[in-house]
């Protein structure tokens, strides 16, 4: 998702766009069939948080599922409104010179207060899509790397501690390691690749739940006298369905993410990334049978959600047969760090760090390896993984545990064992009323 960073208010002028020399008819006309697909992407991605609403109600107890819904809500109100305040200035900050950090004010002040101004022309990034589909299609991107810190944490974390975290971490956190790709900074000028967010979005969401995880704690009972023990799920049919409408919005993610209605590469960047998801199922199914000798759907699911994540960094840059041994690779992944995070103690409920991080990191190494550009090398995307990582872990395990030494992140042994709808919000998920 990388355009050319310029000024908005340079970008936006009058003697900016009077210099542009264009057909009126194609123009106009690109700049409607790019619009219309961008905001169809914008709405694919958008539903992606019913998905991910379904998938953590789905994996999550009975007794939890107002509490995972409650955060499920307010994380896309949070996402996007943060990112109107400060998350797109900073993600799209106008580099003069690539650097790790930069705010345009200008924007800032453009959006506020002339935002007539930033109904430019066709020439904007590059691509033939207005400033307002640009700014809502990215903003949901932002409201997606909280929600996976949401799954990993549930059912013990306190929802106060975690809207505090969800503030900072997709407000500041998110877009600062974004502008270093996306926005034209440092790591972009050392040539580290992540077309829709393999790392920016999905390791990076995913370094947070692992911080998350650390410092929270597993749930009471997860783990006893060396044992995992299995929490069954409110619902798995709704968790399936939360999965399949994730797959359904990731072809917003991928395919919004040429930034154009291009119809080659749109196309081919949809067939890459139902062919990595449908490889992801395909691979968490073997690994799971052989591991766990059972028919498995929790692995498929996650499997599928794996190979989605896995091919996302280079969705326009890897070919049909690469794309086939990524997603298995990732849905092998998947199984292998579930297993081993139990083996660690790391509680887990979704499989958020086994989706979106393992599998991130996976599928932006993969760039080096697949990617049919000759100038993306593995070296580059490992710096880049880095560098990603280190920032997003830190300033997630700083984030949780200032809050921990001072409000806490964890609810009391009662509410846990009871369930927190009762407690903290007064309802329960799952209610038969009988009329008398």
């Amino acid at each position: 998702m990388n355009w050319n960073s310029t000024l908005l208010a340079q970008i936006g002028s009058e003697s900016v766009a009077a210099s542009i020399d264009y057909s009126v008819e194609i123009t106009q006309g690109l700049l409607t069939t790019n619009n219309v697909w961008m905001m169809l992407c914008t709405a694919l991605v958008f539903i992606m948080h019913l998905g991910f609403a379904g998938v953590e109600t789905g994996f999550g107890q009975a007794k939890n599922t107002v509490n995972i819904l409650f955060k499920n809500t307010v994380t896309p109100i949070i996402g996007i409104l943060t990112y109107a305040v400060c998350g797109f200035f900073l993600m799209y900050p106008g580099f003069e010179v690539p650097g790790w950090f930069s705010f345009d004010s200008a924007g800032w002040s453009m959006f506020y207060m002339n935002p007539e101004n930033a109904d430019i022309t066709a020439e904007y990034a590059d691509a033939g899509y207005t400033y307002w589909t640009d700014f809502l299609f990215q903003a949901m991107f932002a409201a997606t790397c909280a929600t996976i810190v949401s799954g990993a944490i549930a059912e013990r974390v306190k929802i106060s501690a975690y809207l505090v975290f969800t503030l900072i971490f997709v407000g500041i956190v998110y877009p600062l390691i974004g502008s270093w790709k996306w926005g034209g900074g440092a790591l972009d000028a050392m040539g580290f690749y992540d077309f829709a967010g393999s790392t920016l979005v999905h390791s990076v969401g995913g370094w947070g739940a692992l911080a998350g995880v650390i410092l929270v704690g597993p749930r009471i009972g997860k783990y006893v006298n060396g044992k995992t023990v299995d929490k069954p799920g409110a619902s798995v049919p709704l968790a399936v369905i939360g999965v399949f409408l994730l797959w359904f919005g990731w072809f917003g993610f991928n395919g919004g993410s040429v930034l154009s209605a291009d119809p080659g590469l749109v196309s081919m960047v949809l067939v890459i990334t139902c062919l990595g998801a449908a490889a992801g199922g395909m691979g968490g199914f073997l690994a799971a049978y052989f591991a766990f000798k059972r028919l498995d759907l929790g692995m498929v699911l996650n499997g599928i959600l794996a190979g989605l994540v896995g091919i996302t960094a280079g969705a326009d840059v890897f070919k049909p047969g690469a794309s086939l041994l990524i997603g298995f690779i990732a849905g092998i992944l998947v199984v292998l760090s579930a297993v081993f995070l139990d083996k660690m103690k790391l509680d887990d409920v979704v499989g958020a760090v086994s989706v979106h991080l393992t599998c991130g990191v996976w599928g932006t190494l993969a760039v080096g390896i697949f990617s049919t550009n000759p100038d993306h090398s593995f070296l580059t995307q490992l710096i880049g993984v880095a560098v990603c990582g280190a920032m997003a872990f830190g300033s997630a395990f700083l984030i949780f545990y200032i809050l921990k030494v001072t409000v806490g992140i964890r609810v009391s042994e009662e509410h846990e064992r009871s369930g927190l709808d009762s407690h903290e919000h007064g309802i329960r998920g799952y209610t038969i009323v009988y009329d008398e």
